[in-house]
């Protein structure tokens, strides 16, 4: 075997020749050696010398030859063609002619395998290139059950295709583009006033005083409300029959008005707002949870005080954290509360008006986020805090919201947190853009309102503001009002009783308006076609027959000739059956009569037995008077002591 010889060793521009005979290399290479061993003894760190174009080219030559034969030994030795593949070499040219020439081909056989089947086999482009997208691996199969003939069109229409026999359509994009921005107009050319659910009607007796309170649940099973006349009834739509009856009634706060009621956003407590000054926590079937504490009244600081001092006028939940709500009193304070926790308050907001004095919050309430603390004042003006920080300085702060020394009955915030809408009893209705808090967007007057828990509210898609009208004197009936929220004209009006309309709920599950009126009566519309449970499963069901009891008297069998010992006693009279059983020593038997004098073991002197007789005489015989000489008491035992 010949030895095999080593080629060139390479470091980038550094290279070494290593057991290669010098009678191999040619003179060149001789010469190129002996220059860079003169140099640096193996190569050179620094700039190689130019060199000619021809050296390089015979330098690089003869060291693909050697590593070629070397290569080629090798493999002759190993038994194999090579090492490894070799990268193919492609002709473009070659490969974009072959391309052509096969679309070329099968176009034309698309072409004529086309108009052999004739136009049932046509589809749309759009149709099998969305198909391809969305089910690129499905099966050309039918799946189920085949379509019946009578709605084989309508699944022809609804996939795009057309009957045998007619033009194939293709959707275009600007089709499907008009088709878009025609649902768009459809959608923008609903008008909200037919979302109202006011097709029918269902009344709820509370009893002969004002509504004043209303509260639904987030589920939609059942209905608080709460009246002047201390009482609070709940109405499960479920359990209730055609006679619409309440399960449960009764007076958590005693003597005191209801104020306002609020369902928990889990739905498993409700609150209790009172006149009283200590806020209330109820189940779901009226039996307490937890009572807040009531304040030092004798304390000037209401923030040393654990609760309120004065009667509440409002109060809520907080709509992310379920144990948390807020309550705010005639004490000029809002508290907020923990339900765990109620010996104390959670943290305390003191409100003032315009010359740093106390002014007492009518209403209150958090932003849809809860980020916001918002009351609105005696004074006139609207007050917000930051609920993440502090309670000391205001967030957002509006004077002259409304006018002084009326009452602003509900503050409202919108679903999308941007809208704000106040009804005071000013007879106005506002709404406010928080972005530009400083006027009005839209105002409505000359809205009477006789009780200070008139409410306001924005629809589901709040599209609409929802308020209600008191009666004036000459009036008959009491209006619930619809205005849009973007001119604030009246969308539509309801006549519901003939008698003041306080409190609105429209809950958006059931897509349901629930009424508190000022003659106890709870009006509760809805539609037929978008309305949800609620009343509409209690009206549709009979009232419940009452069990009639069947009771079998007793009857009497006359025996004339019977045996004295089986004879019946014929009835007599109750007042014959008195005299008798008077006559009886058995049934009328006679207590012991009192007595002046001892008789018959009893003695009158010292009760009724021996023992307070023997008690009472040695307490007789040893008894020693104050007017006693001492001296002659102990000569009167001398002779026995000698």
């Amino acid at each position: 075997m010949n030895k095999q010889r080593k080629g060139l060793i390479t470091f980038g521009k550094i290279g070494v020749k290593l057991g290669i005979p010098s009678t191999i290399l040619g003179n060149d290479d001789k010469k190129n050696a002996e220059e860079n061993s003169s140099l640096t003894g193996f190569g050179t760190f620094g700039r190689l010398e130019s060199k000619s174009n021809t050296d390089n080219d015979t330098f690089d030559d003869t060291e693909i030859l050697e590593a070629d034969i070397e290569t080629q030994n090798m493999q002759g030795v190993m038994g194999f063609g090579g090492f490894g593949k070799k990268a193919k070499q492609f002709d473009v040219d070659e490969l974009v002619h072959q391309v052509s020439k096969a679309a070329r081909e099968n176009k034309v056989a698309v072409e004529a395998a086309t108009e052999k089947l004739g136009p049932l086999s046509l589809q749309t482009a759009d149709t099998k290139s969305t198909d391809s997208e969305d089910d690129g691996s499905s099966d050309d199969e039918l799946i189920g059950p085949p379509i019946p003939k009578e709605l084989s069109h309508l699944g022809q229409s609804s996939s795009g295709e057309q009957p045998a026999g007619g033009n194939t359509k293709t959707t275009t994009k600007d089709e499907v583009n008009q088709s878009d921005s025609d649902d768009s107009d459809d959608d923008e050319s609903i008008d909200p006033r037919d979302n109202i659910p006011s097709s029918h009607e269902v009344s709820l007796l509370h009893g002969s005083k004002a509504v004043v309170a209303v509260a639904a649940d987030p589920a939609g099973a059942r209905l608080a409300t709460g009246s002047v006349d201390y009482e609070v009834r709940f109405w499960d739509f479920s359990g209730m029959d055609a006679t619409l009856q309440s399960f449960r009634t009764l007076q958590p706060c005693e003597n005191h008005p209801i104020s306002a009621l609020q369902y928990s956003t889990t739905g498993d407590v409700i609150l209790v707002i009172s006149g009283t000054s200590q806020a209330k926590v109820l189940d779901r079937d009226g039996f307490e949870v937890a009572e807040c504490v009531k304040g030092d009244q004798y304390i000037a600081d209401m923030a040393r005080t654990k609760g309120h001092t004065a009667s509440l006028n409002s109060g809520c939940w907080h709509p992310r954290q379920r144990n948390e709500f807020l309550t705010c009193s005639q004490d000029s304070t809002c508290r907020l509360w923990d339900v765990e926790k109620t010996m104390q308050h959670k943290a305390i907001i003191k409100c003032r008006a315009h010359n740093g004095l106390k002014t007492v919050p009518t209403a209150c309430g958090y932003s849809r986020d809860g980020n916001l603390v918002a009351c609105a004042c005696v004074d006139g003006s609207i007050q917000m805090w930051d609920h993440r920080k502090m309670f000391v300085n205001t967030t957002m702060l509006l004077r002259g919201a409304h006018q002084p020394g009326n009452d602003i009955s509900c503050i409202a915030f919108s679903h999308l947190g941007s809208l704000l809408a106040t009804r005071s009893c000013d007879d106005s209705l506002k709404l406010w853009d928080l972005r530009a808090f400083k006027e009005p967007v839209h105002t409505v007057t000359d809205l009477f309102s006789r009780y200070s828990s008139t409410d306001c509210m924005f629809s589901p898609d709040d599209s609409m503001v929802i308020t209600g009208e008191s009666v004036r004197k000459g009036e008959t009936n009491g209006r619930l009002l619809f205005y849009y929220t973007k001119n604030f004209e009246l969308a539509k009006e309801i006549t519901v009783t003939n008698s003041h309309v306080i409190k609105t709920v429209w809950h958006p599950k059931l897509n349901q308006l629930f009424v508190g009126c000022g003659n106890g009566v709870v009006k509760v519309y809805y539609d037929n076609n978008r309305s949800l449970r609620g009343a509409k499963l209690c009206v549709v069901k009979t009232r419940r027959k009452v069990k009639q009891m069947e009771i079998v008297a007793a009857q009497q069998i006359l025996t004339p000739h019977a045996l004295p010992m089986f004879r019946q006693e014929k009835p007599k009279s109750i007042r014959k059956q008195i005299e008798r059983d008077r006559q009886d020593p058995m049934k009328s038997h006679r207590p012991d009569l009192p007595i002046s004098s001892g008789q018959g073991g009893r003695v009158a002197s010292s009760g009724g037995t021996l023992s307070s007789y023997v008690i009472r005489n040695l307490g007789l015989s040893k008894r020693v008077e104050d007017d006693q000489d001492p001296r002659e008491a102990i000569l009167r035992f001398a002779k026995d002591a000698a």
